[in-house]
Order: structure tokens, then sequence, then C-alpha cells
């Protein structure tokens, strides 16, 4: 009997849109997530990505999907830390999850913006060589979402609202413990457990010494839960590029075999100074990803799935992969759907 138990069945949309039609794509987006809601998946997430013909930023769309969804979590992967204020940041992301009802979660990366060059004045008030863009920008994030008051207990802001002691609003409670980094190193995911945050892994990472994926994503999860000290337990998010097939029709087929095929040969060796591995994408079958998910010996340390879509697909293709592995593999994996679950016992 397989030991994988999925709990926690999520998806990941790349917002995508025509350069001409902004509107219609954010809409789509939109109803993809009601489509998710509606076949019981547990989270939606949607990529950040900036000067693309994507979802540049998150809160906004978050805050849209918050008031056309009632259920399903909420979720931005990643937000380059690098980009923003971490001030400005909090009240947007804790105004978000008040909407929401307490459903956001939030994917954290840290670094240098990599269009900062190109975007120069348009983005930096300072020689971005004295900015601190290290993992300490995104701890400055945190201490802004955590409620604490600014200054003493004498300080005080007058403003014709009334006399009232300063920090951070909307104060979301609860949101500091849904906040996730998304690692890809042993460096930073060595900090993320360290630090307590929520850890996403996905189908990039880097070598270090191993050779297959597996080899190390699995010692990536071990280095995580060595360095976690919180009292809450940690949340692991996998995610996955699956494209199953059994409902598309024949020439939306052969389009995913094309798609699988063009990025196969970035997964047989390492790649750079970093020694980046890229876990290959799971097209075919529902009963042969099903298969390949558990033989997985990283989908066996986790207990979160993330079902990550491919870029620039029609919205139909879309609802056909969430439909077909929603009712054909995850059942395999052990997921249930909310209201069919037994309690688990602390």
């Amino acid at each position: 009997m397989s030991a994988i138990r999925i709990d926690h069945l999520a998806f990941l949309t790349p917002g995508n849109y025509a350069d001409n039609a902004p509107l219609a794509g954010f809409e789509r987006t939109l109803e993809l997530f009601g489509v998710g809601e509606a076949l019981g998946y547990d989270s939606a997430w949607v990529r950040q990505r900036h000067l693309e013909r994507a979802v540049s930023s998150s809160a906004t769309f978050l805050a849209a999907a918050s008031q056309r969804t009632t259920r399903i979590g909420l979720g931005a992967a990643v937000i380059q830390m690098g980009y923003e204020n971490p001030f400005r940041l909090a009240e947007d992301l804790a105004t978000v999850d008040v909407l929401s009802h307490g459903r956001l979660n939030i994917g954290l990366s840290a670094g240098a913006p990599a269009h900062g060059i190109l975007l120069g004045d348009r983005l930096f008030d300072a020689n971005p060589e004295l900015i601190d863009f290290s993992h300490a920008r995104v701890e400055r994030l945190r201490r802004n979402l955590a409620g604490e008051w600014l200054g003493d207990e004498d300080t005080f802001i007058e403003s014709a609202a009334g006399r009232v002691r300063p920090r951070v609003t909307p104060y979301a409670a609860g949101l500091t413990d849904r906040l996730w980094y998304g690692g890809g190193s042993r460096r930073s995911i060595e900090w993320a457990g360290r630090n307590g945050f929520n850890l996403l892994i996905g189908n990039i990472t880097s070598g270090e010494g191993a050779e297959d994926y597996r080899e190390a994503q699995l010692g990536q999860l071990d280095l995580f839960r060595s360095q976690w000290s919180e009292p809450r337990a940690p949340r692991i998010a996998l995610g996955r590029v699956i494209v199953p097939t059994d409902g598309a029709d024949a020439r939306t087929r052969q389009r995913y075999r094309e798609f699988a095929e063009a990025r196969h040969a970035r997964t047989l060796t390492p790649h750079g100074g970093r020694r980046t591995l890229f876990v290959p994408d799971l097209v075919g079958t529902c009963d042969e990803i099903a298969g390949r998910l558990l033989a997985d010996p990283v989908v066996e340390q986790v207990r979160e799935l993330r079902l990550e879509l491919p870029y620039d697909l029609p919205f139909e293709n879309y609802r056909q992969i969430l439909e077909d592995f929603v009712t054909r593999i995850a059942p395999e994996l052990g997921w249930r759907p909310e209201a069919a679950r037994e309690p688990v016992a602390a």
C-alpha cells in the first residue's frame, strides 16, 4: 500500500493574457479560480510576473478573487521582494486577507530584482548597490504583518478618525503563519526553516552535489525539517507540471505531447554553475501520471501538492486539466474533498 497521502490539493496558474486584452485574460483567470473551487481544490495560486503579459500585482488580483469565491484558499507564488516596499506591500496583503476572511497565502522570494537594471530609476530611489535585497527584506515584511505596535506605549497617531496607537493596518490575525518561501537552493531552504516560513518547492531546483532532482529535493526537505523550531507544524507544498490527456480531444493531446517533448531535453543534465535541475513534466493519461506520482519519493514526503499549469493555454484546456486531475488522479493519491475527509488527530 502506498505511503502517499495528499491532504491539500492546489493549482497554480500563470494568468497570461493577450497584449491587447488584459481584462479578458484576468476575467478568465478569475473564472478558473471559481472552477477550481467548484471542483473541490483546496487552494488556487497565481504567479506574479513583471514586464510580462501576466499578473504583475497578485495582491490586486487576489482582492478581486476574494469577491468571486467563498471557500478556496488564495495564493501568490511568488512575490519577488526586490520589487516591493515591505511596508506598503504589508498593507495591501493584509487588506486582501481581511477581504477573503483569512484565506490568503503569500509565497515570497529574496534577491535583487531581475529587471532592475532595465527599470533603473523607474524602480530605484537610490543606488541599487546600497539596497539590501537579502532575506532581511522578507523578514521586514513579516514584521509589518505581525501586528506589533510602533513606538512605545505613549506613542499615538492623531487624525480626524481619532487618536490611536499606530501599527500597520489592517492587522490580519494569523497571516504570518501563512507566509511561504519559494526555495530552490539549500541556503534558501535552510533560511526558510530556521525562520519559520512554510516551504514551496517546484519543478526547478539547484543540484548542489546531486545529479537527480529527487535526490536534491529529498535532501532539501530533510534540511528544512531539521531547521524548523516553531511550535506549529511546518507546511511544505510540492509543485509539479501535470497535464493529463484523458479528457482532451486528439488535437489537444498532440499539442500537449509537443509541449512535453520541447521541454524534455532540459531535464537530462544539470545546467550552469548552480547545477540547476529541471523536473520532467508529467504529461500522459491519468493512469500514467498517477503511477509516476505514486513512484516519486518526493511526493511521499509531502501532504500538499500543487498542480502547475503550463503557460498560454486556452481556458478550456485549463478546465479539462483541472477536472481530469481532481476526478481521476487525486483520489489515487489519497486526496478527498474537504466534505468527505475524516477528522485528523492532532
